[in-house]
């Protein structure tokens, strides 16, 4: 018997999102999106999300036409896939359709592509005056490299962000990208924002275009450090885990591993020091201050590393606990997950799609009171949906045959 209890609704519940998105920007963008409760249509290429065979690690089976990247399952999920090939004019006609019947269009198209394919703004705002047209790009709309490729390694680089991380030069250090696809990932973000904020003005403006870039949304999460390279006129080395603008804020390895601690304010220092068993730092006029810790780091962090790492990891996180000063085990992504804050957060669930197997998915990180944000449904397969999404904008059965005879589904 069906459970008779209604579930709550997401807070997103009723808007549909047609998504025209690869790889990894848009793909993050829609998702959350999804987890919010919309109702999400992934429009594939052909041969499908290209992240798909980004593997491996796979799951599926490769014999019976299944096996998918995990990479794809990583952002992909509460959504459905319609295969659609956008070069007949049978196919343009479905995404016409689909746009029609939006309330979000998101799509990656290099500088121009998707207008070459008739799908103009001019287009857009006659098909669907209120729809929110979210135009993710490498370089953004204008300027020299507008029609350039927008890869996450290479904005990494050209947008600074290597240039801050990994050790320092005398450290034997290099520029280093950060570990996940983060220059994606941010611009996912803004992307989810600022189609939220497009939907909210909806009522007063109408539909309109926004424009996100891998480029100008990296810029703009290197905060306090782009605010120091302002303010200075020198742009920041790397400092490998160190804070530019606190101290002691780093790494420091100890008799049996490594721990981080962060000391983040004036009154938290003595208390450090105390743990530490060296209060006579805190009293020394050298380390007064923040400000005089920066500008002591070289003096101060030796003397601090030279005392922690007489002493075991859990013997430190146990005496700076009992101080109240912020500390925590460096923990590889296995343990992350295994931790019991993050089981009490539920932070992997389960999930299994009856064609792949086991495809767990980390959990949203929204938690609404009334409209909660939710994992409904696996990542899909290519194409798995789209006899369900073509009924829905009102092909008949013989229609659909036509269209997949034709492969253009």
């Amino acid at each position: 018997m069906a459970d008779p209890t209604p579930q709550p609704l997401g807070a997103l519940e009723g808007i549909r999102v047609v998504d025209c998105s690869t790889v990894l920007a848009g793909p993050y963008c829609t998702m959350l999106l999804a987890d919010l409760g919309a109702n999400v249509i992934k429009v594939e290429p052909p041969e499908g999300d290209a992240t798909r065979g980004w593997g491996p690690p796979w799951v599926g089976d490769e014999a019976a036409g299944t096996r998918t990247a995990a990479y794809f399952l990583s952002v992909n999920r509460n959504k459905r896939s319609l295969r659609l090939d956008l070069r007949p004019e049978a196919g343009r006609e479905v995404l016409r359709r689909l746009i029609s019947r939006g309330d979000v269009l998101v799509e990656n198209f290099r500088a121009g592509g998707f207008a070459r394919l008739g799908f103009t703004e001019e287009m857009l705002a006659g098909l669907n005056p209120g729809l929110v047209h979210l135009a993710i790009s490498g370089y953004g709309a204008t300027g020299p490299d507008a029609t350039k490729p927008g890869y996450d390694f290479i904005v990494q680089a050209t947008g600074g962000l290597m240039s801050i991380t990994g050790a320092a030069d005398g450290a034997g250090g290099g520029s280093t990208k950060v570990g996940v696809a983060i220059a994606d990932v941010v611009a996912g973000l803004f992307g989810a924002v600022s189609v939220l904020a497009g939907l909210l003005a909806r009522p007063r403006a109408g539909g309109q275009r926004v424009d996100v870039s891998l480029l100008q949304s990296t810029l703009a999460v290197l905060v306090n450090q782009a605010q120091n390279a302002f303010v200075t006129g020198r742009s920041p080395g790397r400092l490998g885990n160190a804070h530019p603008n606190i101290v002691p804020y780093q790494t420091f390895r100890t008799a049996d591993g490594e721990i981080a601690i962060g000391v983040g304010s004036e009154r938290q220092w003595p208390r450090f020091c105390d743990a530490l068993g060296a209060p006579e730092l805190a009293a020394d006029p050298r380390f007064a201050t923040n400000g005089d810790r920066v500008g002591a780091r070289d003096t101060l962090v030796p003397m601090l590393a030279a005392r922690i790492e007489i002493a075991t990891s859990a013997e430190w996180l146990a005496r700076l606990a009992a101080a109240e000063v912020p500390a925590g085990p460096v923990l590889d992504l296995v343990d992350a997950f295994s931790t019991p804050q993050a089981r009490a957060l539920g932070a992997r669930v389960p999930m299994t799609h009856p064609e792949l197997g086991p495809v767990d998915q980390v959990r949203s990180p929204f938690d609404f009171a009334v409209t909660p944000a939710g994992i409904r449904t696996p990542p899909p397969l290519l194409g798995e949906h789209s006899l369900e999404v073509l009924e829905e904008i009102g092909y008949k059965v013989e229609d659909i045959a036509g269209l997949r005879a034709a492969g253009v589904i």
